[in-house]
């Protein structure tokens, strides 16, 4: 991790996955969903106690919907707190997401196991 990145510090983000050197990640999508966030952050579109507010809010709607909140879907909330986020602010709509999870959708099942997968242009 490297000194430039500007990394919700532990009080900002104290549910956060981190060791010694920073964030923790189990998948490479859960980094870029961390990447991602800390990017939109630094454009300015949110603050770290907006961006904390929401995944809290995440945090706590999957609580009662009975997630026993062992960390194992941290990053789930994670991500569907990021999603939430940006169709608030504008910057995509919650349509446009949708239609994208299902064009990756479609392409992870029509790409052979071991390949990489390739969303078509148009997706």
């Amino acid at each position: 991790m490297t000194a430039d990145v500007n990394v919700p510090t532990e009080e900002q983000l104290p549910s956060l996955p981190r060791d010694e050197d920073g964030p923790v990640f189990d998948e490479p999508w859960q980094a870029q969903a961390f990447a991602m966030t800390v990017w939109l952050h630094e454009q300015g579109h949110f603050t770290w106690p907006e961006w904390a507010d929401h995944l809290g809010a995440e945090i706590a709607a999957a609580v009662g919907a009975g997630d026993p909140d062992l960390g194992d879907t941290y990053y789930l909330h994670w991500l569907k707190a990021l999603e939430t986020l940006v169709a608030e602010k504008g910057l995509t709509t919650a349509d446009a997401l949708a239609e994208r999870k299902e064009a990756w959708d479609r392409a992870a099942h029509a790409t052979p196991h071991g390949q990489p997968i390739v969303l078509p242009t148009d997706a």
